[in-house]
């Protein structure tokens, strides 16, 4: 059962009894009561609005109270040059020439994302690295640091206690150290002292961004939003082109974050994935999405291996004849390569039918990668390769 596009707006313009609630609590759970969708998400799910996005900051800053774990000042002299600086700013003067030794500072990197809609006086987090020599910056305390924009403004004052999520001990040589150490988090370090216009909602339409290129989905998104929210023989939404799609805002300002909250909750019917293929070369492995199909092929695989081994020879020379002692190598080389049968591989229409046909090769991530190579190649393999 859908709400029929009239009822729609009448909630939207002034409906103000007890049944709006319920309606736009509907709405907002899906606009389809019965018959949902096989594969439907939400337009929050696959878009997002132009202009509504983060901004990164970044800031050097100091941390102190370490216990020892800090820079070594002869390797990350820029260390003392902050240590330094500071230090003149509060009314202290060190003698000319005089370097302290600073292991319990570290120079850091402060870095977060200033959210969309950021008001001054909100917190939030911030991430804290090393960025000389230090082992640890665990039980640290990072000073007061501005953290700026592109734009070299500060939007963000950062300090606060460290935390590493990590441990570490060294004696003797030996060291040992559980996730890693040089760098942590500061929850809610940071305040925001500048906020940051977005232009979302100022104009008289906004525009959604798919998460990927694609026409048919981008029709597929201006079609739901008009069924859903538009009206008789008026188009709220339409496609810009593959990626953009354009909708009207209304035209008073206190009904439009509502509008936008309806328009988020928009069911759209995707079809299913193309078939891909995807390998990693670097570690071998191979992802593969429910659409890939196989068709009847035979596929023989055998191994090719070398062996080089290497055995000192000593030649010793005969006593009292005054030569020297001669070390030379014996190297042996084995060239061995295992002969593959031929195997069928039947034909499948489904992702378990595809894992099983390949199972049944015995082969190792790094053959495998070559094998559906070969397959695409010969036209079996009914899926887009791809390679990364």
């Amino acid at each position: 059962m859908r709400f029929p596009p009239v009822f729609l707006k009448y909630c939207r313009t002034g409906c103000r009894s007890w049944l709006a609630p319920i309606v736009l609590a509907a709405m907002a759970a899906g606009l389809t009561v019965s018959g949902a969708p096989a594969r439907a998400e939400r337009i929050k799910e696959i878009a997002s609005m132009q202009g509504v996005r983060t901004n990164q900051l970044l800031g050097y800053g100091l941390v102190v109270g370490l216990d020892g774990s800090g820079d070594q000042t002869t390797q990350a002299p820029f260390t003392a040059q902050s240590v330094n600086s500071m230090l003149s700013q509060l009314g202290i003067q060190l003698p000319p020439g005089v370097t302290p030794q600073l292991r319990n500072s570290a120079a850091v990197m402060v870095t977060t994302q200033l959210p969309a809609y950021a008001r001054p006086g909100q917190p939030i987090d911030v991430t804290v690295s090393s960025l000389g020599n230090a082992k640890s910056l665990r039980g640290g305390t990072l000073l007061l640091t501005p953290l700026r924009g592109a734009d070299g403004q500060i939007y963000a004052i950062a300090q606060g206690n460290v935390i590493v999520g990590g441990a570490g001990a060294s004696a003797g040589g030996s060291k040992v150290q559980i996730n890693h150490l040089s760098a942590g988090r500061v929850p809610g370090g940071a305040t925001v002292e500048r906020a940051v216009a977005s232009p979302a909602l100022t104009g008289p339409t906004v525009r959604l961004e798919l998460t990927q290129t694609d026409f048919t989905l981008a029709g597929k998104v201006a079609a739901a939003i008009n069924k859903s929210l538009g009206t008789e023989g008026a188009a709220l939404a339409q496609a810009l082109d593959a990626r953009v799609i354009e909708v009207q805002l209304p035209a008073e300002a206190d009904k439009r974050v509502p509008f936008l909250a309806l328009l988020e909750n928009v069911d759209v019917t995707q079809d299913l994935p193309s078939p891909k293929v995807v390998v990693n070369a670097r570690t071998g492995s191979v992802v593969m999405n429910q659409t890939v199909t196989l068709a009847p092929s035979a596929v023989a695989h055998g191994n090719l291996s070398v062996t080089i081994s290497s055995t000192p020879v000593v030649s010793q020379p005969g006593a009292f004849s005054q030569g020297q002692t001669v070390v030379a190598e014996k190297a042996d080389i084995q060239i061995k390569q295992d002969g593959g049968a031929v195997i069928k591989l039947e034909g499948g229409a489904k992702l378990t039918d595809v894992v099983k046909a390949l199972n049944t090769l015995g082969a190792t991530s790094g053959d495998l990668i070559a094998i559906l190579q070969a397959l695409k190649a010969a036209g079996s393999l009914k899926a887009e390769l791809d390679i990364i």
